[in-house]
């Protein structure tokens, strides 16, 4: 019988798609700041308005990202699953969520606390300044799919 080997975070960091080509230094930083968590159904990541003093890689799972509408109450704009990340206003001042995130299924996801790691960005500008190129490819992504989801409620053709 063989003996199947226990990945450590920096492992699990490494093969996360937003953080593949980052540097073992700079995995061994980011699994620091983290924990293996679990969400229920219907259970928040994030509430709109609240500190964004964590985002999450999720490893198994669905979650939606929701928008408040005055016309039609919440809205989903964008459901993720395995490789993705829920909360990406940690970097920006004036770090807070601006969508609301809700597992959809039940949910696996690596908690990074996002205060730990604005620390050591901080400390290592270079570091720093590619947890913020990456994070920058995310928030374009979701403004874009939020921008389609958009059109597509009002009827609009998104071309």
């Amino acid at each position: 019988m063989t003996k199947r080997s226990k990945k450590t975070m920096p492992d699990i960091v490494a093969e996360h798609p937003l953080f593949v080509g980052t540097s073992p230094d700079a995995q061994a930083l980011i699994a620091g700041c983290t924990q293996n968590v679990r969400f229920r159904p219907d259970q928040m990541l994030l509430r709109e308005g609240d500190p964004a003093d964590v985002f999450y890689l999720i490893k198994e799972g669905r979650v939606a990202i929701e928008v408040d509408t005055p016309r039609r109450g919440p809205m989903t704009v964008e459901t993720l699953g395995p490789g993705d990340v829920v909360g990406v206003w940690w970097l920006l001042p004036p770090y807070r969520s601006t969508f609301v995130a809700r597992a959809v299924t039940p949910t696996g996801a690596i908690a990074v606390d996002a205060a730990c790691l604005r620390g050591k960005c901080d400390d290592d500008p270079v570091f720093g300044f590619d947890m913020f190129k990456r994070f920058a490819g995310v928030v374009r992504d979701r403004l874009q799919a939020a921008r389609l989801q958009l059109l597509d409620v009002d009827g609009n053709d998104a071309s």
